[in-house]
Protein backbone atom coordinates (compact mmCIF):
# COMPACT_ATOMS: atom_id res chain seq x y z
CA UNK A 1 0.00 0.00 0.00
CA UNK A 2 1.17 3.72 -0.49
CA UNK A 3 2.89 5.19 2.20
CA UNK A 4 2.11 8.60 0.94
CA UNK A 5 0.25 10.05 -2.24
CA UNK A 6 1.60 9.51 -5.41
CA UNK A 7 2.04 11.99 -8.27
CA UNK A 8 -1.00 11.11 -10.48
CA UNK A 9 -3.08 13.04 -13.43
CA UNK A 10 -6.84 12.99 -13.42
CA UNK A 11 -8.78 13.04 -16.59
CA UNK A 12 -10.70 15.83 -17.12
CA UNK A 13 -14.55 15.57 -17.24
CA UNK A 14 -15.54 16.28 -20.25
CA UNK A 15 -13.73 13.59 -21.96
CA UNK A 16 -16.47 11.52 -20.85
CA UNK A 17 -19.58 13.43 -22.13
CA UNK A 18 -22.01 11.55 -23.90
CA UNK A 19 -20.38 8.51 -24.68
CA UNK A 20 -22.46 5.74 -26.41
CA UNK A 21 -24.32 3.43 -24.14
CA UNK A 22 -22.65 4.97 -21.00
CA UNK A 23 -25.39 6.43 -19.47
CA UNK A 24 -24.30 6.20 -15.93
CA UNK A 25 -23.53 8.62 -13.03
CA UNK A 26 -20.02 8.61 -11.72
CA UNK A 27 -19.08 7.81 -8.21
CA UNK A 28 -15.96 7.73 -6.23
CA UNK A 29 -14.42 6.13 -3.56
CA UNK A 30 -12.01 8.60 -2.09
CA UNK A 31 -9.30 8.01 0.69
CA UNK A 32 -9.71 4.08 0.51
CA UNK A 33 -7.12 2.39 3.52
CA UNK A 34 -3.63 3.06 2.23
CA UNK A 35 -4.61 5.32 -1.16
CA UNK A 36 -5.50 8.24 0.92
CA UNK A 37 -5.49 11.47 -1.88
CA UNK A 38 -6.44 9.21 -4.97
CA UNK A 39 -9.96 8.49 -5.82
CA UNK A 40 -11.25 5.29 -7.22
CA UNK A 41 -14.18 6.05 -10.22
CA UNK A 42 -17.03 3.57 -10.10
CA UNK A 43 -20.45 3.44 -11.45
CA UNK A 44 -23.15 2.18 -8.90
CA UNK A 45 -26.31 1.37 -10.51
CA UNK A 46 -29.57 -0.03 -9.09
CA UNK A 47 -31.29 -0.34 -5.84
CA UNK A 48 -28.93 -0.94 -2.18
CA UNK A 49 -31.49 -3.38 -0.90
CA UNK A 50 -31.43 -5.33 -4.29
CA UNK A 51 -30.20 -9.19 -3.25
CA UNK A 52 -27.56 -9.57 -5.29
CA UNK A 53 -24.85 -6.92 -6.15
CA UNK A 54 -22.25 -7.23 -9.05
CA UNK A 55 -19.07 -6.24 -8.96
CA UNK A 56 -17.96 -6.12 -12.68
CA UNK A 57 -14.03 -5.69 -12.94
CA UNK A 58 -12.36 -5.02 -16.03
CA UNK A 59 -8.98 -5.49 -16.91
CA UNK A 60 -6.23 -3.87 -19.64
CA UNK A 61 -6.71 -1.45 -21.20
CA UNK A 62 -10.12 -1.06 -20.98
CA UNK A 63 -12.28 0.50 -17.66
CA UNK A 64 -15.92 0.10 -17.18
CA UNK A 65 -16.89 1.05 -20.05
CA UNK A 66 -16.37 -2.54 -21.60
CA UNK A 67 -19.42 -3.72 -19.47
CA UNK A 68 -21.93 -1.57 -20.89
CA UNK A 69 -23.62 -4.48 -22.63
CA UNK A 70 -23.86 -6.39 -19.26
CA UNK A 71 -24.67 -3.62 -17.27
CA UNK A 72 -28.96 -3.30 -18.59
CA UNK A 73 -29.35 -7.28 -18.25
CA UNK A 74 -28.06 -7.44 -14.90
CA UNK A 75 -30.14 -4.16 -13.64
CA UNK A 76 -33.30 -6.27 -15.52
CA UNK A 77 -33.19 -8.82 -13.11
CA UNK A 78 -33.43 -6.24 -10.00
CA UNK A 79 -29.97 -6.33 -8.88
CA UNK A 80 -27.47 -3.77 -7.94
CA UNK A 81 -24.22 -3.26 -10.38
CA UNK A 82 -21.18 -2.25 -9.36
CA UNK A 83 -18.07 -1.24 -11.53
CA UNK A 84 -14.87 0.11 -10.78
CA UNK A 85 -12.51 1.81 -12.80
CA UNK A 86 -8.55 0.50 -11.15
CA UNK A 87 -6.42 2.61 -10.64
CA UNK A 88 -4.72 4.14 -13.78
CA UNK A 89 -7.79 3.53 -16.29
CA UNK A 90 -11.13 5.46 -16.95
CA UNK A 91 -12.00 8.13 -14.42
CA UNK A 92 -9.75 6.56 -11.92
CA UNK A 93 -6.77 8.92 -10.82
CA UNK A 94 -3.75 7.89 -12.59
CA UNK A 95 -0.11 7.76 -10.84
CA UNK A 96 2.14 8.61 -13.15
CA UNK A 97 5.02 6.39 -12.12
CA UNK A 98 5.26 3.30 -14.07
CA UNK A 99 6.43 1.66 -11.23
CA UNK A 100 3.69 2.66 -9.05
CA UNK A 101 1.67 -0.36 -10.13
CA UNK A 102 1.92 -3.62 -9.11
CA UNK A 103 -0.13 -6.51 -8.19
CA UNK A 104 -0.31 -6.50 -4.75
CA UNK A 105 -1.31 -2.74 -4.80
CA UNK A 106 -4.12 -3.03 -7.27
CA UNK A 107 -5.04 -6.23 -5.17
CA UNK A 108 -4.84 -4.74 -2.38
CA UNK A 109 -6.87 -1.19 -4.06
CA UNK A 110 -9.92 -3.32 -4.94
CA UNK A 111 -10.35 -5.26 -1.65
CA UNK A 112 -10.36 -1.79 0.05
CA UNK A 113 -12.95 -0.76 -2.12
CA UNK A 114 -15.26 -4.05 -1.57
CA UNK A 115 -14.76 -3.66 1.88
CA UNK A 116 -15.33 0.32 2.21
CA UNK A 117 -18.73 -0.28 0.68
CA UNK A 118 -19.17 -3.42 2.55
CA UNK A 119 -20.73 -5.39 -0.58
CA UNK A 120 -22.53 -8.74 0.28
CA UNK A 121 -24.35 -11.38 -1.73
CA UNK A 122 -22.05 -10.75 -4.26
CA UNK A 123 -21.72 -12.33 -7.95
CA UNK A 124 -18.17 -11.52 -9.19
CA UNK A 125 -17.85 -10.73 -13.03
CA UNK A 126 -14.32 -10.77 -14.30
CA UNK A 127 -12.27 -10.44 -17.22
CA UNK A 128 -8.61 -10.74 -18.42
CA UNK A 129 -7.09 -8.28 -14.74
CA UNK A 130 -10.23 -8.54 -13.78
CA UNK A 131 -9.88 -12.18 -12.99
CA UNK A 132 -6.31 -12.55 -12.07
CA UNK A 133 -7.37 -9.73 -9.97
CA UNK A 134 -10.74 -10.57 -8.75
CA UNK A 135 -9.83 -14.47 -8.75
CA UNK A 136 -7.73 -13.64 -5.48
CA UNK A 137 -10.21 -11.49 -3.64
CA UNK A 138 -12.54 -14.04 -2.18
CA UNK A 139 -10.59 -16.56 -0.14
CA UNK A 140 -10.34 -13.21 2.06
CA UNK A 141 -13.88 -12.71 2.59
CA UNK A 142 -16.00 -15.88 1.59
CA UNK A 143 -18.59 -14.42 3.48
CA UNK A 144 -19.06 -11.56 0.65
CA UNK A 145 -19.10 -13.59 -2.93
CA UNK A 146 -21.41 -15.91 -3.72
CA UNK A 147 -21.68 -16.49 -7.58
CA UNK A 148 -18.98 -15.97 -10.02
CA UNK A 149 -19.21 -15.49 -13.70
CA UNK A 150 -15.61 -15.45 -15.02
CA UNK A 151 -14.54 -14.74 -18.78
CA UNK A 152 -11.14 -15.03 -20.46
CA UNK A 153 -8.97 -14.68 -17.87
CA UNK A 154 -6.19 -16.88 -15.38
CA UNK A 155 -4.86 -17.40 -12.04
CA UNK A 156 -1.14 -16.20 -12.43
CA UNK A 157 0.22 -18.56 -10.41
CA UNK A 158 3.98 -18.62 -11.72
CA UNK A 159 3.87 -22.16 -12.25
CA UNK A 160 2.08 -22.04 -16.16
CA UNK A 161 3.45 -21.30 -19.14
CA UNK A 162 2.19 -17.72 -20.38
CA UNK A 163 1.62 -19.01 -23.88
CA UNK A 164 2.91 -17.37 -27.32
CA UNK A 165 0.12 -14.94 -27.68
CA UNK A 166 0.77 -13.07 -23.69
CA UNK A 167 4.22 -13.02 -24.82
CA UNK A 168 4.05 -11.51 -27.93
CA UNK A 169 1.40 -8.40 -26.58
CA UNK A 170 3.56 -8.34 -23.64
CA UNK A 171 6.47 -7.15 -26.34
CA UNK A 172 3.43 -5.27 -28.56
CA UNK A 173 3.33 -3.26 -25.85
CA UNK A 174 6.71 -2.53 -24.16
CA UNK A 175 7.52 -1.51 -27.90
CA UNK A 176 4.50 0.97 -28.00
CA UNK A 177 4.51 3.00 -24.72
CA UNK A 178 2.12 5.36 -26.59
CA UNK A 179 -0.66 2.45 -26.29
CA UNK A 180 -3.69 3.31 -28.80
CA UNK A 181 -6.31 2.22 -27.14
CA UNK A 182 -9.55 2.24 -29.12
CA UNK A 183 -8.18 1.59 -32.40
CA UNK A 184 -7.08 -1.53 -30.70
CA UNK A 185 -10.64 -1.92 -29.59
CA UNK A 186 -11.44 -1.99 -33.52
CA UNK A 187 -9.40 -4.02 -33.97
CA UNK A 188 -10.41 -6.73 -31.59
CA UNK A 189 -13.68 -6.06 -31.77
CA UNK A 190 -15.05 -5.09 -35.29
CA UNK A 191 -18.47 -4.38 -34.98
CA UNK A 192 -17.73 -1.30 -32.98
CA UNK A 193 -18.55 2.20 -34.24
CA UNK A 194 -15.93 4.62 -34.29
CA UNK A 195 -17.78 6.36 -31.36
CA UNK A 196 -17.08 3.38 -29.31
CA UNK A 197 -13.66 3.01 -30.23
CA UNK A 198 -13.34 6.55 -29.35
CA UNK A 199 -14.92 6.15 -25.83
CA UNK A 200 -11.88 3.16 -24.78
CA UNK A 201 -9.61 6.16 -25.48
CA UNK A 202 -10.98 8.74 -23.30
CA UNK A 203 -9.30 8.07 -20.17
CA UNK A 204 -6.02 8.77 -22.04
CA UNK A 205 -5.33 12.31 -23.59
CA UNK A 206 -1.98 11.52 -23.97
CA UNK A 207 0.81 9.32 -22.90
CA UNK A 208 1.21 10.73 -19.61
CA UNK A 209 -1.62 9.28 -18.92
CA UNK A 210 -0.72 5.50 -19.89
CA UNK A 211 1.57 4.44 -17.55
CA UNK A 212 -0.94 1.34 -16.24
CA UNK A 213 -1.91 0.13 -19.40
CA UNK A 214 1.60 0.00 -20.07
CA UNK A 215 3.12 -1.77 -16.84
CA UNK A 216 0.12 -4.33 -16.89
CA UNK A 217 1.53 -6.86 -19.23
CA UNK A 218 4.92 -6.76 -17.07
CA UNK A 219 2.97 -7.77 -13.89
CA UNK A 220 1.97 -11.23 -15.12
CA UNK A 221 3.42 -13.52 -13.01
CA UNK A 222 6.06 -15.32 -15.00
CA UNK A 223 7.85 -17.10 -11.91
CA UNK A 224 7.04 -19.01 -9.14
CA UNK A 225 8.52 -15.63 -6.73
CA UNK A 226 6.62 -12.57 -8.48
CA UNK A 227 4.70 -10.33 -6.72
CA UNK A 228 0.92 -12.02 -6.76
CA UNK A 229 1.79 -15.53 -7.54
CA UNK A 230 1.99 -16.82 -4.25
CA UNK A 231 -1.50 -15.41 -3.32
CA UNK A 232 -2.53 -16.50 -6.87
CA UNK A 233 -1.85 -20.15 -6.12
CA UNK A 234 -3.39 -19.67 -3.13
CA UNK A 235 -6.47 -18.54 -4.70
CA UNK A 236 -6.25 -21.97 -7.06
CA UNK A 237 -6.27 -23.83 -3.77
CA UNK A 238 -9.17 -22.23 -2.36
CA UNK A 239 -11.36 -22.09 -6.15
CA UNK A 240 -10.87 -26.20 -5.81
CA UNK A 241 -11.20 -26.82 -2.44
CA UNK A 242 -13.26 -23.83 -1.00
CA UNK A 243 -15.56 -22.61 -3.30
CA UNK A 244 -19.20 -23.12 -2.02
CA UNK A 245 -20.87 -20.93 -4.49
CA UNK A 246 -22.43 -20.70 -8.18
CA UNK A 247 -20.12 -20.30 -10.83
CA UNK A 248 -20.45 -20.02 -14.84
CA UNK A 249 -17.77 -19.38 -17.25
CA UNK A 250 -17.70 -17.76 -20.99
CA UNK A 251 -15.37 -17.86 -23.58
CA UNK A 252 -14.28 -15.48 -26.39
CA UNK A 253 -13.56 -18.58 -28.69
CA UNK A 254 -11.06 -15.91 -31.13
CA UNK A 255 -8.80 -14.95 -28.42
CA UNK A 256 -4.99 -15.06 -28.90
CA UNK A 257 -3.48 -13.74 -25.45
CA UNK A 258 -5.89 -16.38 -23.02
CA UNK A 259 -6.86 -19.01 -25.47
CA UNK A 260 -10.14 -21.40 -24.74
CA UNK A 261 -7.54 -24.03 -23.65
CA UNK A 262 -6.12 -22.34 -20.58
CA UNK A 263 -9.72 -21.28 -19.78
CA UNK A 264 -10.59 -25.20 -20.19
CA UNK A 265 -8.27 -25.63 -17.70
CA UNK A 266 -9.45 -23.20 -15.40
CA UNK A 267 -13.29 -24.45 -15.75
CA UNK A 268 -11.51 -27.56 -14.19
CA UNK A 269 -10.01 -25.84 -11.14
CA UNK A 270 -12.90 -23.77 -9.90
CA UNK A 271 -15.45 -26.32 -8.03
CA UNK A 272 -19.14 -26.46 -9.40
CA UNK A 273 -18.14 -24.43 -12.33
CA UNK A 274 -20.19 -26.01 -15.46
CA UNK A 275 -18.91 -26.55 -18.73
CA UNK A 276 -18.45 -22.99 -20.28
CA UNK A 277 -20.56 -20.77 -22.94
CA UNK A 278 -18.65 -20.73 -25.88
CA UNK A 279 -18.89 -17.47 -27.94
CA UNK A 280 -17.92 -18.55 -31.28
CA UNK A 281 -17.19 -15.12 -32.72
CA UNK A 282 -15.89 -13.38 -30.07
CA UNK A 283 -12.32 -12.50 -28.93
CA UNK A 284 -10.21 -11.66 -25.82
CA UNK A 285 -12.69 -8.75 -25.08
CA UNK A 286 -15.88 -11.04 -24.93
CA UNK A 287 -17.82 -8.10 -22.86
CA UNK A 288 -18.45 -6.74 -26.18
CA UNK A 289 -20.78 -9.66 -26.73
CA UNK A 290 -21.85 -9.47 -23.15
CA UNK A 291 -25.85 -9.08 -23.41
CA UNK A 292 -26.00 -12.67 -24.45
CA UNK A 293 -23.61 -13.76 -21.78
CA UNK A 294 -25.15 -12.38 -18.99
CA UNK A 295 -28.58 -13.28 -19.96
CA UNK A 296 -26.83 -17.08 -20.16
CA UNK A 297 -25.12 -16.63 -16.35
CA UNK A 298 -28.70 -15.11 -15.10
CA UNK A 299 -30.40 -18.38 -16.74
CA UNK A 300 -27.88 -20.85 -14.81
CA UNK A 301 -28.09 -18.97 -11.84
CA UNK A 302 -31.52 -19.41 -11.71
Amino acid sequence: MTASRPEFLRTPDDRFDALPGYPFAPRYAADLPGFEGLRMHYLDEGTRDAAHVFLCLHGQPTWSYLYRRMVPVFLGSGARVIAPDLFGFGRSDKPVDDAWYTFTRHRDSLQAFVRALDLRNVTLVCQDWGGILGLTLPMDDPQRFTRLLVMNTALATGKQSLGEGFVAWRAWVNANPDLRVGALMKRSCMHLTEAEAAAYDAPFPDQRFKAGARRFPNLVCDHAAADGAEVSRAAARWWRDQWQGQAFMAIGMQDTVIPPAAMHALQQLIRNCPPPLEVAEAGHFVQEWGEGIALAALAHFG
